[in-house]
């Protein structure tokens, strides 16, 4: 009998090792899969420190069983759920933003902020070539196809302002849309919008449900397309933003207050009545792609405009990427102008 116990543990400790790596090797391909670099780098610090403390002492009989590492259980990663699987859901909100101590890597590290896009080929279905004609001598005639590209980033500039738990972000956010294939008017960049932001970031930690409130951030945002005369677009808003996640889904949801409207020398005073008091955002995650929604109205006037994207895995850091968008307000310039359009690129995630 005693001999039967002995071949049974030394039988254990030649199999667990081996499930010991499979279970490892599980969770670096799953902490591999994901696109965004810090949630990547968060979620390979926890796998390191559960497999360090995850080791069970010897047994009694330490001349023939071996120390065998315990499988790493699933830990507890920064803003994540665990399924009845075990499976581990890290949340990207809580990365992104780094919401908890264990997610923070500290002040004056570049970070992405909204999509960093480049749609090679943007059709849309009308050009606005009304305010072109009006301000350029011999006028621009757009075509209906042009490179858009979008550039954002943020980068956390003091963190747990007098010790509370409030961070000060500094984001930036530039759109610009060109006429690349236009040789005919020289090429020329039809629009860029150029968006700095201030942005104080609370860390909520509620739950309703299977729902969890992530982050309410308090900003202030200049938006202009840098033009003067007619081709003069700019408006300043503050806005609070309520971040929540449903599992894979993440939403965000903002209203504004429009700072500037009573100017006098305003140059676009009706843009809330297209723009609207506020937006909404909706990003689900799955095996590496990406599908995302912002939806916007004014209830007052009717207008607003929504946006549709799906961005599929092509290696670390690149998707391709797909952009749908209809309604009022694609770039400053159109922002009483109604379009449809559809484009087609990448999409880069850092």
């Amino acid at each position: 009998m005693k001999r039967n116990v002995k071949i049974l543990l030394l039988s254990f400790s030649c199999i667990s090792p081996a499930l010991y790596a499979a279970e490892l090797e599980q969770q670096l391909v799953h902490c591999s899969a994901l696109a965004n670099a810090g949630v990547r780098l968060g979620c390979f610090d926890a796998l390191a420190k559960a497999t360090a403390d995850a080791a069970v002492p010897a047994t009694a009989d330490a001349t023939t069983i071996s120390v065998v590492p315990a499988a790493p259980t699933p830990v507890a990663i920064t803003g994540k759920t665990t399924t009845e699987q075990g499976a581990e859901q890290i949340s990207h909100t809580v990365q992104s933003w780094e919401l908890d101590s264990d997610a923070k890597r500290g002040v004056f590290a570049l970070k992405s902020y909204l999509d960093n896009y480049v749609l090679l080929a943007n059709y849309s279905s009308a050009t606005n070539r009304a305010p072109f004609n009006q301000d350029t001598p011999n006028g621009l005639n757009p075509q209906k196809v042009e490179l858009t590209y979008q550039l954002s980033f943020k980068m956390k500039m003091a963190e747990n302002i007098a010790g509370s738990p409030v961070d000060l972000w500094l984001a930036y956010t530039q759109q610009s849309f060109w006429q690349a294939y236009n040789r005919a008017n020289s090429s020329p960049f039809r629009e860029t919008n150029y968006q700095p932001e201030l942005i104080a970031t609370l860390p909520l930690n509620a739950k309703f449900g299977d729902l969890n409130f992530r982050y309410l951030n308090f900003a202030l945002m200049h938006q202009s397309n840098g033009q003067s005369s007619t081709l003069s677009r700019s408006w300043n808003r503050f806005y609070a933003e309520l971040g929540v996640e449903y599992g894979k889904l993440a939403l965000a949801a903002r209203i504004w207050k429009r700072l500037d409207n009573a100017t006098s020398d305003n140059d676009n005073i009706d843009i809330v009545d297209y723009m609207g008091h506020g937006d909404a955002r909706a990003i689900y995650r799955q095996d590496g792609y990406e599908y995302s929604l912002l939806a916007r109205h004014n209830f007052q006037t009717g207008h607003g405009a929504f946006q549709a994207g799906l961005a599929f895995p092509v290696t670390t850091n690149l998707k391709g990427y797909v952009q749908l968008f209809s309604g009022y307000g694609e770039s400053l310039i159109d922002y009483n102008y109604s379009q449809k359009s559809i484009g087609a690129g990448f999409l880069i995630d850092f």
